[in-house]
């Protein structure tokens, strides 16, 4: 018999890949979305299965459903889309958290917070431990969703501390593959579409800094994993690909793969954005047995075929 599941941000990229997973594993899904970022596009070939259902719903308000388990993937992830309204992308993240874990509580579930490498902001250290507490501006462009972020896990510790709800914190990386948003502004996704419509590239800045890209099917497996380990193991854990490779040899691969004839332009770089992004993973390895073995190459080539029919 399976679990009841509820899924928050279920109808996002992440998100509709994880109630996909989760309802072939054989178990119950609740998903809910507000559909700020969200997209019922992601959903529609799950809403014949009796295991699913979806509600509209914004965790910036309470919920009060039954459930084993609570992924909290709900806040919008991009810059274009968490800078659009601040200030609701900092309530999604800390008033979210509050009224999920007081869920959580209340039903003696497990509570998995998607969190992010951005709370590591722009690292000094390189490649980023869990035990680093990183290089953030505060009051900068991207400090609601860093911040955000931040709080949201000072959150999940304070109530695992002090009413013993069984948390996960998964810092997630830069993560990539079909049913990423057209417009989300994130490099791979913007890289695909400028090439598929033989438009520029756009680099900002001299293409020098490096990200690590990590295929979502094995992002999803690691989420999953990480939820069912043993409940003394809260994280933060770090996942995400350790392979760094420079924005302009992501472009330039990808306009091999897409055979297209776009040019490449440079623009300054926008404040706040880190030059630098690597997972350490040790952790991962050494507790789940977890470890990304996609290539870049495969990924993107399924990416780009995801992205071929929605142009």
């Amino acid at each position: 018999m399976g679990k009841r599941i509820l899924v928050t941000g279920g109808a996002g990229f992440l998100g509709s890949h994880l109630c996909e997973k989760l309802l072939n594993d054989g178990n119950d899904v609740i998903c809910v979305d507000n559909y700020f970022t969200g997209k019922k596009a992601n959903i529609i070939h799950l809403m014949d299965n009796p295991y699913f259902e979806v509600i509209r719903h914004d965790i910036t308000m309470p919920i009060f459903i039954e459930a084993d388990q609570i992924y909290n993937l709900a806040c919008p992830a991009s810059p274009i889309h968490y800078q659009y309204n601040a200030i609701k992308t900092i309530k999604t993240s800390v008033m979210g958290a509050i009224n999920l874990l007081g869920l959580a509580k209340r039903l003696r579930a497990k509570i998995l917070q998607a969190s992010t490498s951005e709370v590591y902001g722009d690292p000094e250290i390189h490649p980023q431990k869990e035990e680093y507490w990183g290089n953030v501006n505060p009051i900068g462009l991207r400090s609601c969703y860093d911040e955000g972020k931040r709080c949201a896990e000072s959150l999940f510790f304070n109530y695992h501390r002090q009413n013993h709800v069984k948390i996960k914190v998964l810092r997630i990386f830069n993560t990539y593959g079909p049913r990423m948003d057209l417009n989300d502004g994130r490099v791979i996704s913007n890289f695909i579409v400028q090439a598929l419509r033989n438009q520029d590239i756009t680099i900002y800045g001299d293409g020098k800094q490096t990200r690590s890209f990590c295929y979502v099917d094995e992002l999803i497996d690691g989420m999953i994993a990480f939820m069912n380990s043993r409940d003394d193991f809260t994280g933060p854990l770090n996942m995400g690909n350790p392979n760094e490779f420079t924005i302009l040899d992501l472009a330039r691969k990808i306009i091999a793969l897409t055979a297209s004839g776009s040019k490449i332009i440079f623009k300054p770089l926008p404040a706040d954005d880190p030059l630098q992004r690597q997972p350490d993973i040790q952790l991962a390895r050494k507790e789940l047995n977890w470890e990304p073995n996609i290539h870049l190459e495969e990924g993107l080539k399924k990416t780009i075929e995801y992205f071929k029919k929605i142009i």
